[in-house]
């Protein structure tokens, strides 16, 4: 088999970034907290970018604000478990799996919160042909991501906390206050080690779906990932990682599309914000969120049509059927409004026109 066909469509962050996180580790010489792989500092710098004294380039995972990323590492320093709330889009995912692969050298304990998100999979299950046959014992015991990161000292990830029911939520009241998770079955506990933590997300557009109770919410500490500050920003970010996405699908290089993405990002940010760029025409915002991730979604594949099936340079009419189809969520009510801002806005601007004329057989 290939060494293409074998690799990994998308490789955990510590396999993908394996160089820039033992380049940090050799430079690092600050004081790193139990079992942690990096010092503080140098996670932020692992997440930011910079240069090593060597020369050594950390590409940045995260574009944002600097005090964001430092009160998340450093809650993950404390007794603190670290909740990470924003709009969809602001890479909570992104930033959760990068802080578990820089501080535990291990991002893969993970739960993934839905509404279907049984106890077991927080706490414990069994394996049940052995429980019927040896009866309760710690080999029958089946441990969750998070009993396995206690274990060991590492940090563990629960993705969209609010989707999970309530009462699944509150089974982790006890292992973020006391540390320890008991097992009634076996008369036994298991006590988290030092360097044990855990990360969670949640979309503040989720509010109503389960609110986490006082008692639970007590135990973490709140970090808002806001939505990139500015459209440069933006752009900086949906380039970097459509060209990530390229490599990993083994797209063709293409000319640069820096154009093409600057127009997605901001249609999306003047229809996200109800106005204009230049701040003179208000216009409707659609019912969807338009976030960057939808963004890097639109490029990616306007990017593999522009390849397959054009010329090679990315152009609007590859990115009018995605960009379209973002927009228009509910039929009923984003129709019209992507047609008035289309006509108000788009048709109304001289380089855009192309542009206008591809969306305009979408709609």
């Amino acid at each position: 088999m290939s060494a293409s066909i074998s690799t990994p469509l998308r490789p955990h962050a510590e396999d993908a970034y394996a160089d820039e996180l033992a380049a940090l580790a050799a430079a690092d010489e600050r004081p790193r907290p139990a079992r942690w792989r990096l010092s503080p500092h140098a996670v932020a710098t692992y997440l930011l970018g910079g240069t090593l004294p060597d020369g050594t380039v950390i590409s940045p995972k995260y574009v944002g604000p600097r005090r964001v990323v430092e009160v998340a590492i450093t809650t993950l320093a404390t007794d603190r478990a670290l909740l990470l709330l924003g709009v969809p889009g602001t890479a909570k995912t992104w930033v959760s799996e990068h802080l578990a692969a820089a501080i535990s050298g291990d991002s893969t304990l993970l739960v993934q919160g839905t509404a279907g998100t049984a106890e077991e999979a927080v706490r414990y299950g069994w394996n049940y042909a052995r429980l019927l046959a040896e009866g309760p014992s710690r080999e029958a015991l089946v441990p969750s991501p998070v009993l396995r990161a206690m274990a060991d000292g590492k940090t563990a990830r629960v993705e969209e906390l609010t989707r999970i029911p309530a009462d699944v939520q509150d089974s982790l009241i006890t292992i973020l206050s006391e540390k320890t998770l008991p097992i009634p079955e076996l008369g036994e506990e298991v006590q988290a080690v030092r360097g044990f933590n855990l990360i969670a997300t949640a979309n503040d557009r989720d509010r109503g779906v389960n609110d986490l109770s006082s008692a639970l919410r007590r135990r973490f500490n709140t970090v808002v990932l806001p939505l990139p500050a500015s459209l440069d920003d933006e752009v900086a970010i949906v380039a970097r990682r459509v060209e990530e996405l390229g490599r990993s699908l083994e797209l063709p290089q293409l000319p640069s599309g820096v154009a093409e993405i600057r127009r997605v990002v901001t249609v999306f940010r003047e229809l996200r914000d109800g106005v204009t760029d230049d701040g003179r025409t208000k216009v409707k915002s659609p019912s969807g969120t338009l976030s960057t991730a939808e963004a890097i979604s639109v490029v990616t594949n306007g990017l593999a049509l522009a390849a397959h099936f054009g010329d090679g340079v990315l152009r609007p009419a590859d990115v009018a059927a995605g960009i379209t189809g973002a927009v228009v969520r509910d039929p009923a009510t984003d129709r019209q409004i992507w047609r008035e801002y289309l006509e108000s806005v788009v048709r109304e601007r001289d380089d855009w026109k192309d542009f206008y004329r591809s969306c305009r057989e979408h709609v």
